[in-house]
């Protein structure tokens, strides 16, 4: 309850848990909002906002600019999520490892963490997708692999940090198997600095999946805010709106999770917001 309270009073914060909120409620209502297809034309092209019943006006095919981005939606959301949710899981994973026993283990799983960082995210995640081909599925890999080694060595540095603590020998001590020790002790106190980052991951990877979308590389089958800013760019001049619009929705989505991470932050970490303010 302290932790809600302290949360509730960080203004910035607050504005991205609104924002979020907001997006959240339009991907469950899609459905309800849109029911028609999204890929369905409806309507003449290159309809205007507010013309011809068009909210958000009409693309090339005549589709409506607003169903596809309330679609969208839920896309970028699903992907954004579930691909962090499986970078967290391996990070977290081999970041305890590597930190909780140190010497090889750590010195092999920090070198193989290593080497997936010597390749730049965003292009290990376009060779992944081309070589595994543009499916929905392919595409969380292909970002969760991008996306763990950052969590795998913060949950390192977190464990490192924990493991000589008094309480943890004394549950070593206890007669405590390394299980326990580190799912009873070390992971709960290592646990907000993951959360932290693991709430930033959702937006990276929300502007990953919107570039890959955008090179045509994303999931043909689904409509998301990459492909539609991507089909848009080369009528950018004669119809703003089908690529501004999607652009809006991807900024503010990500600024929201960003305000969103760094209010949780202050409020997990109060000493790191002490800190910024002197």
């Amino acid at each position: 309850m302290d932790t809600i309270r302290a949360f509730s009073r960080h203004p910035s914060g607050m504005i991205g848990l609104a924002i979020l909120l907001v997006v959240l409620v339009l991907a469950v209502l899609a459905p309800v909002l849109y029911p028609e297809d999204p890929w369905e034309m409806v309507g003449r092209p290159f309809a205007p906002p507010l013309t011809d019943g068009f909210l958000l006006g009409s693309d090339t095919l005549g589709r409506d600019v607003a169903a596809g981005i309330i679609h969208g939606t839920r896309v970028s959301l699903t992907i954004g999520v579930t691909s962090t949710l499986a970078a967290v899981l391996i990070g977290v994973l081999i970041g305890a490892m590597a930190g909780y026993w140190g010497g090889r283990v750590d010195d092999f799983l920090m070198r193989v963490t290593e080497l997936f960082q010597t390749i730049p995210g965003f292009i290990l995640a376009i060779l992944l997708v081309a070589t595994l081909g543009p499916s929905l599925v392919n595409v969380i890999v292909a970002i969760s692999v991008v996306s763990w080694p950052p969590l795998a060595r913060l949950t390192r540095a977190e464990f490192l940090r924990l493991r000589g603590r008094e309480f943890v020998q004394a549950a070593a001590c206890q007669g405590e198997t390394p299980l326990q020790v580190v799912l009873r002790h070390i992971l709960p106190n290592a646990i907000s600095p993951i959360i932290v980052t693991g709430s930033l991951t959702i937006a990276s990877a929300i502007l990953i999946e919107s570039a890959l979308s955008f090179m045509g590389l994303g999931d043909p089958n689904a409509m998301s805010w990459g492909f539609m800013v991507g089909a848009a760019r080369t009528v950018i001049r004669q119809a703003w709106w089908m690529s501004v619009f999607p652009g809006i929705a991807i900024l503010l989505t990500v600024l929201a999770i960003n305000l969103l991470g760094e209010g949780l932050n202050d409020t997990l970490n109060p000493r790191n917001a002490r800190s910024g303010r002197h």
